[in-house]
């Protein structure tokens, strides 16, 4: 009897689809690439290859578990990201809405103490010294280019215009 696969499961409040391996479908959490979501079968001895459908109840729990406490599952420190909290001084992985949440929490502290990543995010250019003369463009407006100038006839008396009246010198 082959086992019963669910189309659809909830894990850490993203849809997976289960007839994809759990390995790829983990990588639809935001904050978990596909070296951490590698890692993450590793260490709770998933099958990489194994249709998200076919996981259990305990499988799922572990997943979520495992995603809110890696330290408690041996993943190590350089792999979380988000390492010595400035707050806290604690190490820990952020997914979902919260990562969001303390990403923008943090630009918002970088603009407040005007440092020089935020100065650069509060005026929508790059942040990290990549080169802005030909990149960016969408920040800094369209490439005008070289505007020439319209063909101006040679240098002469225009055909239509009225001929002026000089001064009476010269004739009496």
């Amino acid at each position: 009897m082959a086992k019963e696969v669910t189309q659809i499961i909830r894990v850490a409040n993203v849809d997976f689809d289960g007839t994809r391996p759990v390995q790829h479908e983990l990588t639809n959490i935001k904050g978990v690439g596909i070296n951490y979501a590698n890692l993450l079968c590793t260490v709770l001895g998933i099958p990489h290859t194994k249709p998200a459908g076919e996981l259990s109840e305990q499988e799922r729990a572990k997943i979520e578990d495992a995603l809110e406490h890696p330290t408690k599952y041996g993943v190590p420190v350089w792999m979380m990201n988000r390492r010595s909290d400035p707050e806290t001084g604690v190490s820990g992985h952020l997914v979902g809405s919260t990562l969001t949440f303390t990403r923008d929490n943090d630009i918002k502290l970088m603009r407040k103490i005007r440092s020089y990543k935020g100065v650069r995010h509060g005026m929508g250019l790059p942040v990290r010294g990549q080169s802005t003369k030909s990149n960016f463009r969408k920040n800094k407006g369209k490439v005008t280019g070289v505007i020439k100038k319209k063909d101006v006839p040679a240098a002469g008396p225009a055909k239509d215009a009225p001929k002026e009246k000089g001064s009476d010198k010269g004739k009496k």
